[in-house]
């Protein structure tokens, strides 16, 4: 393909009457995918084209990707759906191979693994037999599909971080269209909300529920909403000792603070010259932290650089090259673009710092942690978990030498761990493995118990194992525990449920925090420990400077460069799987059961008269309180069901269980830190209007068999978080017909959706109404009605011996496709529907 023809720019510049270099990249990105695959592209790119020159509403702008990616708690639930729908396929007649992925997917098994052991020799080997063995029967169901289904590709456990292993080998920046036409971006949705990552390549990616991924496979094109462009500007210099880490948690919490919520994210500025591309991905990760639809960076010099590194051929690297100068996706100087507005982040003023207690956004400067902690109540703050974890930091070779420098420097001075710190190492790929042991720097990390215990997400989705008995003993004594890890979430009670307070830090800062062995001092300055002459040990004499860390780059590149090669798996080759083009359920199965949405689909929208609130939350409710993917805590109804039906008391966690929709119904709202005001204290409990005090599955059970509607009132910020679209599934199916907040995240919104749940935005008033009680009652009026985008509902409020309070709400629809979906129903009643009418043209 010749350097002057590759792309679509001429297309694109000629239909939307602008040209590559003067559109916002993200706004070239999805105007060239409309060119390439839209049935009659013109009029939507006239569309976009006056959105950026007039400011206008393009309307719906159709999106297809050219690839999907999906991590396996995802995973399993969006396949285990498709392979209902073949079911149901083949009940009324249809082959059921009809039902298959238009799309290519990529699905990296790595959120399963947990640190069962560490702190030894040995313990990535035990981690990884322990979860094949507990994870069998899923990764059956996995091989299945892998021969089922012919676009789809299974990366097998112990290989990396889906997101990590995206970045290194998956990518592609562009991809050449089969017709000769040219060349597209190498777009990728993904069922995990930190697939932004990919936006440091400068393509274009987010994350989705799996609902919408499902439909990307049945070859439906996504349905997106003309969201703002804003531009970013970086300036100034980094401070010496500053971790990626430190730079990406800084601007999360300044685009949080501006409120850039499902806007169109691009970065740019002078800073960008000494941002690595692995510096770009941590930003880039933190995406749906701050809010955003994505985080895209221009293309450059380092951007072709890491691909290099990584093994990319030298046709591809032209053919990419050409591709983005030809497209305007290159980085310039000075650009002028149709921005619709712009901030600036100076990096010079960040220094090391950290991110907590529960919040990625709540930036602290290092030093100021301790005043943090004692706001939060006094008291000793012991760490009880230091964990090197999770794709935004692990992938950033930079920090992972840093952290392994620190290790030695604390090494040869003769400090320990204290005994009470669970510390882990879980690089996002098996490359940075190769790093640390090519630098000698893994045997000093070992020294210190940051033995390697496994290659996937473990820590930071909250599979930290068990603590350290005598971590427990502190807390028994009154101590608070806390865990530092170089993650992207610290969500209340996502890392471990004994632990109050969870702090985001750089690898290098997480070895410092667990040798410290506490929190409520000032680490920047206070001694962290005494050496093996009794000598005082603070920040500064383990700290290593930046030539240092840049000086082991140099010199152990190699480990880095060429491409990929997969890490055999015996017990993962050696593993039976069930053949055939349907899977054969185990109507026992705790693991895998056969989903129900397709056969009970609720059809059409009615007015609700005299529902009942299920919950009543504040602000900044996330995924991971709606449904959680922890552990599955002993007497909550889920576990109760698990050992009714198998005898057993050891129950797993909710990610091992998102194909069985018995249990993941009753992990709904299941969180030990959601705060429901119907209740006392935390937990997930709820009153009925008998005043009962019970769990929240069984309240909405007894509302659903008494044919009582029910809602659910928050505040802003609702579904902050992860892409998990159980959340939404979860929701519909204990019957919540609709989510009255005040402001909604951009994935949950549209997962709600789907699963056929209206998302109403309210104001305040009634969303935080402090005399609502279990006898109160919502009326909603106008739903039934519902016939165009930003709907507007009449909305009542009543609470007996308090005065009603009216408001009007407004249905947050965007686009004709979400009317569509949620007047159908949702996602699968609209799929069911279409399914029937293939069946019934191909009798005509």
């Amino acid at each position: 393909m010749s350097a002057s023809a590759c792309s679509l720019a001429r297309d694109v510049e000629r239909d939307c009457g602008v040209a590559p270099a003067e559109m916002p990249r993200a706004a070239y990105l999805l105007a060239e995918n409309v060119a390439a695959f839209a049935k009659d592209p013109q009029a939507s790119l006239a569309a976009i084209g006056r959105w950026l020159r007039e400011g206008s509403d393009p309307g719906e702008i159709p999106f297809r990707p050219t690839r999907i990616l999906m991590q396996d708690t995802a995973g399993v639930a969006a396949l285990a759906d498709l392979a209902a729908l073949r079911d149901r396929a083949a009940r009324i007649g249809l082959a059921p191979e009809t039902i298959d992925s238009a799309l290519p997917i990529d699905l990296v098994i790595d959120h399963s693994v947990t640190v069962e052991h560490s702190g030894r020799p040995g313990a990535l080997a035990l981690n990884m037999a322990a979860e094949m063995s507990r994870n069998a029967e899923r990764y059956q169901f996995f091989k299945w599909a892998e021969q089922a289904f012919r676009n789809l590709r299974v990366v097998p456990p112990g290989e990396g971080i889906c997101h990590q292993i995206n970045l290194e080998n998956l990518a592609r920046l562009a991809v050449p269209l089969p017709d000769g036409r040219g060349a597209v971006c190498g777009s990728v949705i993904g069922t995990d909300s930190h697939t932004t990552m990919i936006n440091a390549l400068g393509i274009i990616g987010w994350g989705v529920g799996g609902m919408e991924a499902e439909l990307a496979a049945l070859d439906q094109p996504l349905a997106l909403g003309a969201h703002r462009l804003t531009r970013v500007v970086l300036t100034g210099q980094r401070q010496a000792g500053v971790a990626a880490a430190d730079l990406a948690l800084a601007v999360t919490r300044t685009l949080r603070q501006a409120d850039v919520t499902a806007e169109f994210v691009e970065f740019g500025g002078p800073a960008l010259d000494a941002l690595s591309l692995p510096d770009r991905a941590a930003i880039a990760n933190m995406a749906p932290e701050y809010g955003a639809f994505c985080g895209l960076f221009p293309v450059d010099e380092a951007t072709l650089h890491y691909l290099r590194q990584m093994g990319r051929t030298a046709d591809e690297l032209a053919l990419y090259e050409a591709y983005a100068r030809e497209t305007g996706l290159w980085r310039s100087a000075d650009e002028r673009r149709f921005w619709q507005r712009e901030i600036v982040i100076d990096l010079s003023e960040v220094g090391l710092s950290m991110a907590g207690p529960s919040r990625p956004d709540e930036f602290v400067k290092l030093g100021d942690v301790p005043g943090r902690l004692a706001a939060g109540g006094g008291g000793p703050h012991h760490v009880a978990i230091a964990a090197i974890t999770s794709c935004t930091n692990t992938a950033n070779p930079a920090s992972m030498i840093a952290a392994g420098l620190v290790a030695r420097a604390a090494r040869r001075r003769g400090l320990d761990v204290p005994e009470h710190v669970k510390t882990s190492l879980a690089p996002g790929s098996r490359r940075i493995a190769r790093l640390l042991a090519a630098s000698g720097l893994q045997d000093d990390l070992d020294a210190l118990g940051f033995n390697v215990a496994g290659f996937g997400c473990t820590t930071c989705v909250g599979n930290s194992g068990e603590l350290a008995p005598s971590a427990q003993d502190l807390r028994q004594g009154g101590g608070a525990l806390c865990a530092v890890l170089s993650g992207n979430r610290n969500f209340e009670g996502r890392i471990h449920p004994d632990i109050g307070s969870n702090w985001l830090a750089s690898p290098a800062l997480v070895v410092v925090a667990a040798l410290a062995g506490r929190l409520d001092m000032d680490l920047s300055d206070s001694v962290i420990a005494h050496d093996d002459n009794g000598a005082p040990v603070r920040l500064v004499d383990l700290w290593p400077d930046d030539a240092k860390i840049e000086d082991t780059l140099m010199t152990t590149e190699a480990a880095l460069s060429g491409p990929a090669a997969r890490e055999r798996n015996p017990e993962w080759e050696a593993l039976a799987a069930p053949g055939g083009t349907c899977f054969p359920w185990d109507t026992d199965s705790l693991v895998l059961q056969p989903p129900p949405f397709f056969d009970e689909a609720e059809c059409g929208l009615a007015d609700l008269s005299g529902a009942r609130i299920l919950l009543a939350l504040g602000d900044a409710v996330t995924t991971d309180q709606i449904s959680p993917v922890g552990r599955i805590m002993p007497d909550s109804p889920a576990a109760r069901l698990i050992e009714k039906r198998s005898g057993r008391r050891v129950f797993g966690t909710y990610g091992g269980h998102r194909a069985n929709h018995d249990i993941m119904v009753r992990g709904t709202f299941a969180h030990t830190h959601i705060e429901n005001r119907l209740a006392p204290g935390r937990g997930p409990m709820t009153a009925l209007e008998t005043g009962e005090v019970t769990d929240i599955f069984t309240a909405a059970s007894r509302y659903r068999e008494g044919g009582v509607p029910t809602v659910v009132l928050a505040g802003a910020r609702y579904g902050m978080g992860s892409a998990r679209d159980w959340a939404a599934k979860g929701t519909r199916m204990l019957g919540v017909k609709a989510v009255l907040a005040t402001g909604f995240e951009r994935i949950h919104r549209a997962n709600l959706i789907g699963a056929g749940v209206v998302p109403i935005q309210v104001p305040a008033q009634l969303a935080t109404e402090s005399a609502v009680s279990p006898w109160s009652t919502v009326s909603v009026s106008g739903l039934a009605g519902m016939d165009g985008l930003g709907h507007a509902v009449r909305v009542r409020l009543e609470t007996p011996g308090h005065p009603p309070i009216d408001c009007v709400g407004v249905c947050r629809i965007e686009t004709p496709s979400e009317l569509q979906q949620i007047r159908a129903g949702g996602v699968f009643a609209l799929t069911a529907a279409r399914l029937a009418r293939t069946t019934g043209a191909r009798m005509g």
